[in-house]
């Protein structure tokens, strides 16, 4: 593995507090991915093994019904890491698919080196990490209305607003496209006069 795509995996580790030597002896189970648009990573009911850290590109984690209708739980950028959370501690089944939104670099890590005693910092982490996020997604779901949801998005997230379309954005807020682009006038109608008073 090329010493530049190493150093991206030893840094994200090393953020979460696993011992160099430990992430050193890790580097011979990595596998550098270089991925096209819509590459399924994982189909959905099979058994997870591999966890996804981002070097570039956008993965998303969806559910796809016996009808075809697809629901998107999750997106996931360049500097996270991609994988089921309930699959791997109970190690069950997909729920979700995993795949390519759009042509992606990777690196595929085994899951199984997080149980490992010298990685269980690690597990921690991410396991606090994806506590906190779930939370802020229940604040961001049930706590507020659709257009409070896009300007915490707006403020918060500007990479999903450059990276997802209006599709995309407005299954994750909760709303149809037409809504969302009524929001975004809305908004920018509100902007204008609140310039022209200024």
């Amino acid at each position: 593995m090329h010493s530049q795509t190493f150093n991206f995996f030893f840094k994200f580790f090393k953020n979460l507090d696993v011992e160099t030597e430990t992430i050193e002896k890790a580097g011979s189970k990595l596998k550098l991915m270089e991925l096209e648009s819509s590459q399924v990573l994982l189909h959905q009911g099979e058994s997870q093994l591999y966890g996804y850290l981002i070097i570039s590109g956008v993965l998303r984690a969806c559910y796809f019904s016996d009808i075809g209708s697809e629901r998107c739980k999750e997106y996931y950028f360049q500097g996270e890491m991609s994988f089921l959370y309930s699959a791997w501690l109970t190690n069950s089944p997909a729920n979700y698919q995993i795949d390519t939104l759009k042509p992606s670099k990777v690196i595929r890590i085994p899951l199984e080196i997080l149980n490992s005693k010298g990685w269980q910092s690690a597990k921690l982490n991410l396991l606090k990490q994806q506590l906190l996020y779930k939370e802020e997604k229940e604040v961001f779901l049930l706590l507020k209305n659709p257009e409070e949801r896009y300007l915490h998005m707006v403020k918060y997230s500007p990479i999903w607003l450059g990276r997802l379309n209006d599709v995309q954005l407005s299954a994750y807020i909760g709303i149809s496209p037409i809504s969302l682009s009524r929001i975004k006038s809305r908004i920018k109608k509100t902007s204008k006069e609140f310039k022209n008073l200024t």
